[in-house]
């Protein structure tokens, strides 16, 4: 454990109080200098640390820093060593996974994770963009699948079970967090949250390699072009970002490691904003909207089967198990 960690765990033991350089120095067995560096080091990651003569330093609450040790303090014992990039502002979270996944010896990469204040090119499903501005919770999770790729669709489906239980666990919000089939979370009405998983692929044998699973979470609406501020939400209030980010890591491996047995179905029905209603299903290739360029088909949704597919019946008495496509319904 370098000094800086060593540090902050000390500070962390005795929150809300105060621990001298000295006694710091002693506990560490380090000079008083590097006590000093690594308090200015923890001030300069984000940490709010302060510094009071004859008493020395107290580190206070800052529930808005993400930051590599704070995830990593929240994350389960098991996963607490696997590797975290963490960026203030990045270009990509799924593309600096794909580096990393493609790059980093084999034995570092699966369950690594990076993760972003902000993203300046955001992924979206479908080749859009993710607006992603400062503040967000935006991570990537690499996975080494162990699994037949046919099950694919489940990762997406595991992530968003384990999103909306973090967001429930961590976050006290009065409304449970929801999701609409196939990849996105929603509070009281509103979409905080979107899921895209990347394959990448092997060029010498043109299989699979690993899946990125790229999460964003919307923490606050501020900067939100108007036509987004329709349908966006965030996931506001008085929570640690580092400890929802490490909520969702953990939750989503747990669930990978086990992914035959689909533990997380119960979850994503037990939550599903569609079950019961009326919908709009669009099969097709649309650019933005799939009510600007395709003719949807009235139905209602009766449920979703053990692979993730939306079970649907028309009004002309016909059903269906959508496995793609988009559905709409009026939140």
């Amino acid at each position: 454990m370098s000094v800086r960690e060593s540090v902050l765990e000390a500070l962390n033991q005795n929150k809300g109080s105060y621990l001298s350089g000295e006694k710091l120095s002693e506990e560490l067995g380090v000079s008083r200098t590097a006590v000093w560096k690594a308090i200015k080091a923890l001030r300069e990651a984000g940490y709010r640390i302060d510094a009071v003569t004859n008493r020395g330093y107290c580190l206070c609450e800052s529930k808005t820093l993400l930051s590599e040790e704070e995830i990593r303090r929240f994350l389960p014992a098991k996963y607490r060593n696997n590797g975290l990039y963490v960026y203030d502002v990045i270009d990509s979270t799924n593309n600096r996974a794909r580096q990393i996944a493609v790059n980093e010896p084999e034995a570092q990469v699966h369950g690594s994770a990076v993760i972003a204040l902000q993203q300046t090119a955001g992924k979206g499903r479908l080749g859009r963009s993710f607006f992603s501005p400062k503040e967000g919770i935006y991570l990537s999770i690499i996975v080494r699948p162990d699994f037949d790729l046919s099950k694919s669709v489940l990762v997406t489906v595991a992530a968003a079970a384990a999103v909306a239980e973090a967001i429930d666990a961590t976050c006290g919000q009065k409304d449970p967090a929801l999701i609409k089939w196939v990849n996105d979370v929603y509070l009281s009405g509103r979409k905080v949250c979107g899921i895209l998983t990347e394959g990448i692929t092997d060029f010498e044998s043109g299989q699979i390699d690993h899946l990125v699973i790229g999460i964003g979470v919307n923490t606050n609406l501020e900067g939100f072009p108007e036509e987004l501020l329709k349908v966006a939400g965030a996931v506001e209030g008085d929570y640690s970002r580092s400890e929802l980010a490490a909520q969702i890591i953990g939750r989503v491996l747990k669930y990978l490691e086990d992914i035959d047995r689909k533990a997380f179905m119960e979850t994503y029905r037990g939550k599903s904003l569609l079950i019961g209603r009326n919908v709009r299903v669009f099969k097709g290739v649309y650019r933005q909207s799939p009510e600007d360029d395709l003719t949807g088909a009235s139905a209602r949704v009766l449920g979703i089967d053990d692979d993730g597919g939306l079970q649907v019946i028309y009004t002309d008495g016909s059903r269906e198990t959508l496995t793609t496509g988009e559905v709409t319904v009026r939140l």
